[in-house]
């Protein structure tokens, strides 16, 4: 695909960035014994306009993520403009409102962020709805959000809160359960890493207790600690200054 004109040094820098992100990605998953394949980065594109995503796409990034309904839906339709693009995935990422539940329906693969039983029936409610109204043929997959940490500025579940509901939530139709997600305090990498298995234990737990849900998908890690999300068992990877901005210094 071509380069946006005047985007040639973005693309190139992009390009050597996603070559450095690469192989940290590997070696991380290789110091942990898992395969190459075992994760997924999300380039997270929400600072970013409609060139510098094409330019991503062209340096070989294929899923995106977005923390704003409205920035989903002018991304997807700048994008359909574009002749010739390969294969795309957009997952809503940010905190959802149940006002914007509809916007999100039908443009994002996944939902990373619900964060309690209240928002998870809203989306259930909706998505149900789509699909009996013929507008979807599945449920809507969305990931839980859990505050493994336990800070108060974060949002999400609590432990005990997300073992209290998962019965009403894994018999919610209109939605389909595939993971957890969490975010880990920052500036303090053994927290960040206590985080990551916290939340990785928590889903073995309740997969062990439900055993027909697969919770496979542990949605953790940014910029700044993706390397022991990833040594911790994260197979999905949200990175965005680090992917968007080439001036970005990899720690």
């Amino acid at each position: 695909m071509d380069i946006p004109e005047g985007y040639e040094a973005y693309f190139g820098g992009v390009a050597r960035r996603r070559a450095e992100i690469s192989a940290r990605v590997e070696a991380a998953l290789d110091r942990a014994g898992r395969a190459h394949d075992a994760a997924r980065l999300v380039a997270v594109s929400k600072t970013v306009g409609v060139p510098e995503v094409l330019c991503a796409i062209a340096a070989g990034y294929r899923h995106f993520g977005e923390n704003r309904p409205q920035e989903l839906a002018r991304k997807l339709e700048g994008l359909e403009a574009v002749p010739g693009l390969p294969a795309l995935r957009f997952d809503m990422i940010g905190n959802l409102q149940k006002n914007k539940i509809n916007a999100v329906l039908g443009r994002a693969a996944l939902i990373h962020s619900v964060s309690s039983l209240h928002l998870a029936r809203a989306i259930a409610e909706r998505a149900a709805r789509r699909i009996d109204e013929g507008a979807s043929v599945s449920p809507q997959d969305v990931l839980l959000e859990v505050n493994i940490s336990g800070e108060a500025s974060k949002s999400g579940f609590a432990p005990d809160e997300l073992r209290s509901a998962m019965d009403e939530l894994q018999g919610l139709r209109g939605i389909r359960l595939r993971g957890l997600m969490t975010m880990a305090p920052r500036g303090d990498k053994d927290r960040a890493r206590r985080t990551f298995s916290g939340l990785r234990a928590l889903r073995d737990e309740l997969e062990g207790a439900y055993p027909s849900l697969d919770l496979s998908e542990l949605s953790c890690g940014m910029s700044e600690d993706f390397e022991a999300a990833l040594e911790e068992g994260s197979t999905l990877i949200r990175l965005g200054r680090v992917v968007f901005d080439p001036a970005f210094e990899l720690e």
